[in-house]
């Protein structure tokens, strides 16, 4: 769902993260890239975990993860040459973009479409999908989507024989986003919390077929457990503070599912997202009674802005996109409070809707916090929509793994201007840096302050290796561009062209 629910069907094509052994003195090391920019293949992937309220890879990195959406609605699902779902030219596509990550819709009425019965035809496309997108270097995260709850009521995601209650002969069905305000569907979803015909268990089945499927793949992110999922009955109870009472409930349901994916896969990370009153900027009470004690536990929420989405689905002014940034700030105060309360990574797995203004109130504010993304929404059939200003916003030179603490971060939208810095720690691989394709197609300048690069001049990726256990700063501009500055210490500050401090930053530059 995008926004306050607004989705319906395929969705809309055009729219929708012991120390380094220090030497006796800092160097400088500069390297000025001339002549045709080279592409890098990176390194391989590793499997990825929480550290703290960061994602960690195999070397040791702190990962910043920007990637797409690609969620299939519609049986036959996944199927290959449909124009929709990915392809090996459509990844790299995306690779050469800089993206790492695609959030790949799956759907429980594909896993499972008769009772109790898993369409292993259904875990080999998704597993074509996969390793199609690990050979260039991206990683899958398996969303359960969900819309709409059910065919039933014109939506997707459970398949109808896993829910009893059905609408009323005269109950009006206005679509989405409405329909969850239907009292049918209320009651499909209060089966689903009271687990009353056991779909709870079904669907705990159907996704532990899906993570064995996917044991060894380290290109596997992690399985998020359902998209945007509705409160059914108690929805009024979340506004205007949310709903804590829900919440436990909600997360009960959430450790039941999360186990029966590690009882078959128990490494893979488990996404958990919100309540979908969240995109209505009510907080989440996820980990405040009981705390999250399970490992490898993920927020991700989604970050819309309600005025610009009902002026697109319901036809609504435009200029009511003006008050999005009061909006999205209070969604991202919730994601600070979480963070703070739970100590674990997010990452935000949807937001846009084709305004770049809009988008760029989600990507300064992630960058702000080093936080990860998926854009709504890239298919197969879109070729590469990523120029003008959707890229503009969207491919951004940024830190893809770093051989230490991010400190602070800043990307100018507007020249394509780039600086970063960081606190070494020890890894086994160096700080890898995306650099921009729209941006420096040609040639690019890089400076760094406390290390050294050592990728090729002209790499797509730029890596660097610290001197010494102070911070390194990395600038990546226009050739003979003063570049973007960074405060003295680790500041936070928000929009185009402001440094950023993360959550976790310790120490300030030397």
């Amino acid at each position: 769902m995008a926004g306050t629910g607004i989705r319906s069907g395929r969705p809309r094509q055009a729219s929708r993260a012991a120390r380094w052994l220090a030497v006796s003195a800092l160097i400088v090391g500069i390297a000025a890239a001339g002549g045709t920019v080279g592409a890098d293949p990176g390194t391989d992937l590793t499997p990825l975990r929480a550290e703290g309220a960061a994602l960690v890879d195999g070397f040791g990195r702190t990962v910043l993860l920007h990637g797409v959406n690609n969620v299939d609605k519609d049986a036959p699902y996944l199927t290959p040459g449909d124009g929709f779902t990915l392809t090996d030219a459509s990844a790299a596509v995306l690779a050469r973009h800089g993206f790492n990550t695609v959030r790949l819709g799956v759907s429980f009425d594909g896993l499972m479409p008769t009772e109790g019965v898993v369409d292993t035809g259904y875990l080999d496309r998704v597993e074509a999908v996969v390793d199609t997108l690990a050979a260039h270097g991206i990683y899958t995260l398996l969303d359960n989507h969900q819309d709409g709850l059910s065919k039933i009521w014109g939506g997707n995601g459970f398949p109808e024989w896993a829910i009893r209650a059905r609408p009323g002969d005269d109950e009006p069905n206005p679509g989405f986003p409405l329909y969850y305000l239907m009292p049918s569907m209320n009651a499909g979803w209060d089966e689903v919390w009271n687990d009353t015909y056991g779909v709870l268990d079904h669907l705990g089945n159907a996704l532990g077929a899906l993570a064995e499927r996917m044991n060894g793949r380290a290109g596997v992110l992690g399985i998020e457990l359902l998209n945007e999922p509705w409160p059914g009955t108690p929805f009024l109870t979340c506004f205007p503070n949310g709903c804590p009472d829900f919440d436990a409930k909600y997360q009960r349901a959430l450790q039941k599912l999360t186990d029966a994916v590690r009882a078959r896969n128990a490494t893979v990370p488990v996404f958990w997202e919100p309540n979908v009153t969240w995109n209505e900027t009510m907080p989440s009470h996820l980990g405040k009674n009981p705390p999250i004690t399970s490992p490898n536990i993920v927020f991700s929420p989604h970050d819309y802005c309600i005025p610009s989405q009902l002026a697109i689905y319901l036809d609504l002014p435009e200029e009511l996109r003006a008050v999005c940034p009061v909006q999205q700030d209070k969604t991202w105060a919730n994601i600070d409070a979480f963070t703070d309360r739970t100590d674990i990574p997010t990452l935000v797995t949807e937001f846009g809707d084709g305004d770049p203004t809009v988008l760029r109130n989600t990507t300064t504010r992630a960058d702000e916090r080093f936080i990860g993304w998926h854009y709504w929404h890239y298919s197969a059939g879109e070729g590469d929509p990523f120029r003008g200003d959707l890229g503009r916003e969207l491919v951004r030179t940024y830190p893809r793994a770093t051989a230490g603490t991010p400190e602070a971060m800043i990307f100018d939208s507007g020249t394509g201007d780039f600086a970063y810095r960081y606190r070494p720690r020890a890894a086994s691989a160096p700080t890898e840096i995306y650099v921009s394709d729209l941006f420096h197609p040609d040639d690019y300048e890089v400076r760094v302050t406390g290390g050294r690069v050592t990728s090729a001049p002209g790499a797509r990726i730029v890596t660097v290796v610290a001197d010494s256990t102070e911070p390194v700063t990395v600038h990546i501009h226009r050739p003979g561009s003063a570049g973007a500055d960074l405060p003295s210490g680790s500041g936070s500050g928000s929009g185009t062209g402001s440094a950023s401090g993360f959550p976790w930053s310790t120490g300030s530059a030397g």
